[in-house]
């Protein structure tokens, strides 16, 4: 017999600067299971909605940048932490997604969660990798460290809700860069509640920002955005990925091309996307330099 309760439904959002606005536009659009089951409407970002985003990125990168690397790692593993305190939540959202039985849906989410405590434990462990001292001819210290790349679009995955979206902007903010991320247009859901924990997180506001809806629409205006770093197209088909690395090319972002058709997000990811946004740079100091009293030091 019923209650006669109204169900709540649930109200997604965007996630812009540590904020939760609707789309500027006040445009939504509707989000189907694998059925054509309404889930939800999701708000359908406009071009002033990526502006947005690019000034929140930028404002939190100085901060984010600036953070020790053992810091960062610190905030993405809490991250991992609320993530994990949501599993069942996830697990509904990407078996509605992407058409997986709650069993299969749970091993998704099982290893986005791995996935993040993974790069979670690489960010103070990539300058070793990447940096070091470089034998020269001369006396000279010439020694070589990563910094980041800056503000980074992030174009997630279109079929993989989660763990694919996880692949791609955990290794973006755990270099240090700051993320404008445009989930998936078909299945947007995983992605706005991340950004709900996000905000519950230690993660600064602006560090991660998440929009939905057209992903040709919404990415055009940041490929071509001069305040935008680097651009990462995994989310692209081929024809809208050499339209934007075109954009890109205006003020020399660097450009991340979509992997093959079908990439299996569950295999060992290496540490290609933690490297796709660093820039590395090299000092130059002169050995046995004379102090005042013509000692070495």
């Amino acid at each position: 017999m019923s209650d006669g309760r109204l169900s709540v439904f649930k109200t997604y959002k965007l996630y812009v600067g540590g904020k939760f606005p609707r789309s500027e536009s006040g445009r939504v659009y509707e989000v189907t299971d694998s059925k054509g089951r309404w889930l939800a409407n999701a708000p359908q970002s406009s071009r002033k909605d990526a502006r947005d985003a690019v000034v929140a990125a930028r404002k939190a990168f100085g901060g984010w940048s600036g953070a020790t690397a053992y810091n960062r790692g610190q905030v993405l593993y809490r991250v991992a932490e609320m993530l994990e305190g949501r599993r069942e939540q996830f697990v509904r959202e990407v078996a509605e997604a992407e058409g997986l039985s709650k069993s299969k849906a749970a091993a998704v989410v099982d290893a986005a969660v791995d996935r993040w405590v993974w790069y979670a434990g690489w960010t103070d462990k990539i300058a070793q990798v990447t940096g070091g001292a470089n034998p020269v001819a001369g006396p000279f210290f010439n020694l070589s460290t990563p910094e980041p790349t800056g503000v980074v679009t992030v174009l997630a995955p279109q079929e993989s809700s989660f763990l694919g979206l996880v692949s791609v902007v955990a290794p973006v903010i755990a270099a240090g860069n700051t993320a404008v991320v445009i989930a998936s247009a078909d299945a947007p859901l995983p992605a706005l509640s991340l950004g709900e924990v996000l905000a519950t997180s230690d993660l600064p506001g602006g560090v991660v920002n998440i929009l939905s809806g057209k992903t040709a629409e919404i990415a055009a205006p940041l490929a071509s955005h001069q305040d935008v770093n680097g651009i990462d197209l995994t989310g692209a088909d081929a024809e809208l990925a050499k339209e934007l690395e075109i954009a890109a090319a205006d003020n020399l972002k660097r450009v991340l091309r979509p992997p093959a058709p079908g990439a299996d997000w569950s295999a060992d990811p290496g540490t290609h996307r933690l490297t796709a946004f660093l820039e590395i740079k090299t000092v130059w100091h002169p050995t046995g330099a004379l102090g005042v009293s013509g000692s070495s030091y």
